[in-house]
């Protein structure tokens, strides 16, 4: 390596060729890595995949199922969506319960769900659920109680009444 004055230190070949100038981020030729070595020679070895790489691949695999008398070709998650549900059908309670399970975690389509009420409708409902909740009430404790939701009562204007 030549050190000049006022520069930074440069790379040299040692046939007296000056290649770059040696710094950050730019190491001197002899200590780079060769073409094809790893900085981390003990690391995954190419080709090796994880786990939910073979995972996916095995769901995607073609399977041939008979299906109506004929042999049809499908994944292997749907055949075995398919074995799930025949086994749920069948009477099967831990299929059937896993069935359901799978229906409802992806079974969320966005057109089934209900809209949210605006306040002064869901205020309305309440009102009409309470009202016929105490007249239920009413009926079944046999209608003759005094029931201020059930008869109509008029306007008080805040002062007692003269007798």
């Amino acid at each position: 390596m030549i050190v000049s004055k006022g520069k930074k230190p440069t790379s040299s070949t040692g046939d007296g060729k000056r290649d770059y100038e040696v710094g950050y981020r730019k190491p001197p030729t002899h200590s780079r890595f060769r073409p094809g070595q790893s900085g981390y020679p003990a690391g995954r070895r190419k080709g090796v995949r994880n786990l939910k790489t073979d995972v996916k691949e095995m769901l995607a695999m073609p399977v041939k199922v008979k299906e109506g008398g004929r042999t049809r070709t499908k994944s292997t998650q749907e055949a075995a969506l398919m074995v799930l549900r025949e086994q749920a059908l069948k009477g099967n309670t831990r299929a059937l319960d896993r069935f359901l399970e799978f229906a409802q975690r992806f079974n969320n389509d966005e057109a089934g769900l209900a809209q949210q009420l605006p306040a002064a409708d869901q205020a309305i409902l309440a009102a009409y659920v309470a009202q016929f909740t105490a007249a239920a009430m009413t009926s079944a404790t046999g209608g003759t109680a005094d029931d201020s939701a059930s008869k109509p009562s008029a306007p008080r204007s805040g002062r007692k009444a003269r007798k």
